[in-house]
């Protein structure tokens, strides 16, 4: 009789321990995915912000004042890292390259979108963008795609399905 309750003890205990597990698992991600939402709205702001100073009510930029390196230096002196030049152009850049904010996905990382504004033609950032979200493509997927470019494969293909089953399967 005692072993009988020792072991439902056990088995109570191991579905105690699966849930705790499960739920602090499950609380990390959605912390990651919440930082990565903060981080993603941030820099999108930020380079709305440059975007907009530049800019000063026209339509097109007054460029050669070195606003960067100036943001460089004194958010750098007011915040520390994270702030050297080739970072505020990614964020000016990001905004450029996805001007409404809405649109963004939560699914995706500052580093996807570090990746999408280096393609420069609008089509195929918006064909990666697309298969980014279908497939949950990890950073390093995406760069393998890119880099075996699955885009131009693809528009050059008469066999569209199989150039992607390739790419889904490697």
């Amino acid at each position: 009789m005692d072993i009988i309750r020792a072991d439902n003890l056990n088995l109570e205990y191991q579905d105690l321990l699966d849930r705790i597990s499960h739920r602090y698992v499950a609380g990390q991600a959605q912390a990651v995915r919440s930082v990565n939402e903060a981080i993603v709205e941030t820099n999108w702001q930020i380079g709305q912000y440059i975007v907009e100073f530049e800019q000063g009510g026209e339509k097109k930029a007054k460029y050669g004042k070195g606003l960067l390196e100036n943001l460089s230096k004194d958010l750098t002196l007011r915040h520390g890292r994270g702030f050297i030049r080739p970072n505020l152009n990614n964020m000016r850049r990001f905004y450029l390259c996805f001007p409404i904010c809405q649109t963004l996905s939560s699914k995706l990382s500052w580093s996807h979108y570090c990746e999408f504004i280096n393609i420069s033609d609008d089509l195929e950032r918006s064909f990666y963008y697309q298969q980014n979200l279908l497939e949950n493509w990890s950073v390093r997927e995406f760069k393998r795609q890119k880099n075996s470019g699955l885009f131009l494969r693809l528009a050059l293909s008469k066999n569209k399905d199989e150039i992607l089953k390739l790419a889904q399967h490697g």
